[in-house]
């Protein structure tokens, strides 16, 4: 017999962690797992030592996917505990996007190759496969044993080591897990390791993966690995559910933002809601001046809408991370910008925790003490040559 029990609705404004999770579930098909530790480790100097040490006492395996591995002292680093874990007869696998890991050693993958360390590149570039060029893995993941991963926005490069103190210190996010989550994220690795067309091995059977199961902490999260297809991407849907989701309060911080039309729109609604939608983008220091110049035409009219904005001035800030009214936060590779939108193969976590998002709307509210905020009047002002150049950036929208 069907229930004649009225429909239970949320009353007001206040929607709680458990009915955002329902909402999350229901609209992005992934299940929540609790009992996770999550530790948010900010710049280089707290984000490479815990996981440069968690492959040196790995005892099984280590998978590392990364987009960029560029140059400098912590390339070295890493490949020493990545070679040394090889020789001592830990499987090591390492997928390094062909694209942008461009800028790596080449002597240390041959280093790393004859220490028996397995390394692949993910769609290397071939003349008969071109449309490959333009869809990359975007993903940063590393799991060690199946017990421990680290996700977030860092690259192993020079770029990321420090405090953000000067420009030549990026300011970044990475987050540890702990838990449940974990095979999620070693999930994300898998993905790409099979598409680069190497084999699964022990994967299924992976000693290490009962630890996980375990509770170990009060975080919820999420895992959503996306890939795109047909200029569609899951993240998408991701943003608009948590902009929509939204009652009092959204803070981006995104190193890249490009929103399309639709995303804009969204944007703009949120605010005129009333709800307090506060983003954080990079300064001077911006490492894509294409990117920054294709934003600038949007600017005016999010402002106008109630979207407060600000330039963050010290270094290039590399972090992407949204946090919802205190209660829900989105963390992982993915950029508010249209090739994370459309274009890449990302991973985000969406982690429900009191403690954590205390955190990182703390890190916000320090990283806007060194931010500018930006007004519309300003760019209402811009010289002749600087629209000019906005607007011949904006071409490349769909590449930012």
């Amino acid at each position: 017999m069907i229930s004649t029990k009225p429909c239970l609705r949320a009353s007001g404004a206040e929607v709680n962690s458990f009915q955002y999770q329902k909402v999350l579930e229901g609209t992005l098909g992934h299940s929540f797992s609790g009992g996770n530790r999550v530790r948010v480790l900010r710049n280089g100097i707290e984000i490479f030592p815990p996981m440069i040490e968690a492959i040196r006492q790995a005892c099984f395996s280590v998978d590392l996917l990364t987009f960029v591995y560029w140059k400098g002292a912590v390339a070295r680093r890493f490949a020493d505990a990545l070679i040394e874990r090889a020789k001592a007869g830990v499987r090591v696998r390492v997928i390094l996007d062909a694209i942008g890991a461009l800028k790596m050693s080449k002597s240390l993958i041959e280093q790393m190759r004859a220490a028996g360390v397995h390394v692949a590149w993910f769609r290397p570039p071939a003349r008969w496969q071109f449309w490959k060029l333009d869809n990359r893995t975007h993903r940063k993941v590393l799991v060690c044993d199946g017990r421990i991963a680290f996700t977030g926005g860092v690259g192993i490069a020079e770029e990321w080591e420090g405090d953000a103190r000067n420009p030549n210190e990026w300011r970044d996010t990475h987050f540890q897990v702990e838990g449940p989550a974990v095979p999620g994220l070693q999930a994300a690795f898998l993905d790409n390791w099979v598409e680069a067309g190497r084999p699964m091995q022990d994967d299924v059977t992976q000693i290490g993966y009962a630890e996980t199961l375990q509770p170990l902490g009060k975080s919820h999260i999420q895992v959503v690995k996306t890939t795109a297809a047909v200029n569609w991407s899951p993240i998408a849907t991701l943003f608009h559910v948590l902009l929509t989701l939204a009652r009092h309060k959204v803070r981006i911080t995104t190193a890249y933002f490009v929103p399309n039309a639709a995303m804009v729109q969204l944007l703009k609604k949120t605010a005129q809601r009333g709800v307090d939608v506060q983003v954080l983008i990079p300064g001077p220091h911006h490492n894509h001046r294409m990117a920054q110049l294709a934003q600038e035409d949007e600017y005016v009219p999010l402002m106008q809408a109630g979207v407060r904005m600000w330039r963050y001035q010290p270094s290039m800030l590399h972090a992407k991370i949204i946090t919802v009214d205190d209660v829900v936060a989105c963390v992982g590779s993915a950029n508010f910008d249209q090739r994370s939108m459309s274009k890449d193969d990302e991973l985000a976590l969406l982690i429900l925790d009191e403690a954590v998002l205390s955190e990182l709307d703390r890190h916000f509210e320090e990283d806007r003490t060194r931010a500018m905020e930006m007004h519309a009047e300003d760019y209402h002002q811009l010289d002749l040559f600087r629209r000019a150049k906005t607007t011949v950036a904006s071409l490349f929208r769909n590449q930012t």
